[in-house]
């Protein structure tokens, strides 16, 4: 089941069991995403990541994997979720988990890279939104790259990419399935390039670069300034 706690989904039970299999049907070239993520933060200075709404750690495994000196925390408010990262990640060390938000964390660390994977377009409200990425900057030191991707676009822009996942999907799901998925996408919480440009830069980043896109799915990169 899929709850929502302060407009942050929580996924939970089969949701959070089955979501490295959905990310793999439903999210095109998710496993290149995955090999590109290291590459753009390999050239971080102090090599430690705030993972916000780390899931089931797949953003922290691909680092983990590309070089061990990765020192991460992981944040997610599902306990179900981070049962499934800790258990992947079980063999790697300097790694932390915590439930819950990125307000709530419990040590004050500076971090020298973050990640927001998948989560912003299930925050309703802008304001809360631009809670969330002040709250990410205030966690990062000065020069620090942030990397956030998920499902962005206006509403004719989300149109024509919902055609192109469409095409992309794979065989086995069927009709139902995919129309019932494409319906839900349609009632999150997106939003456009312009505005999440303007949402990062209020809450303290520079303006981002878009490195990413596979049908409704973009990635940006940007820096809290020096």
């Amino acid at each position: 089941m899929e709850t929502a706690a302060n407009n942050h989904a929580v996924f939970e039970g089969e949701r959070a069991n089955n979501y490295d299999e959905f990310v793999q049907q439903w999210i095109p070239n998710y496993d290149y995403f995955m090999t590109i993520l290291p590459k753009l933060l390999e050239n971080t200075v102090e090599k430690t990541m705030l993972a916000v709404g780390c899931g089931t750690g797949n953003e922290i495994l691909a680092l983990k994997k590309a070089d061990e000196a990765w020192s991460i925390t992981g944040v997610d408010p599902s306990p179900e979720m981070i049962h499934v990262a800790q258990e992947k990640l079980a063999l790697h060390e300097n790694i932390e988990f915590f439930t819950g938000k990125v307000a709530q964390l419990k040590n004050h660390n500076q971090f020298g890279a973050a990640t927001l994977i998948l989560v912003l377009h299930f925050i309703q409200y802008p304001n809360e939104k631009l809670g969330l990425l002040t709250a990410i900057r205030k966690r990062l030191q000065p020069g620090a790259p942030f990397i956030i991707m998920g499902i962005f676009g206006n509403k004719e822009q989300l149109r024509g990419n919902l055609e192109v996942l469409r095409s992309l999907l794979p065989n086995y799901l069927t009709h139902r399935e995919i129309d019932e998925r494409l319906e839900r996408i349609k009632q999150l919480y997106r939003t456009s390039e312009e505005e999440l440009s303007k949402l990062l830069v209020r809450a303290g980043f520079k303006p981002p670069t878009r490195f990413f896109q596979a049908s409704i799915y973009s990635a940006w990169i940007t820096q809290k300034p020096t």
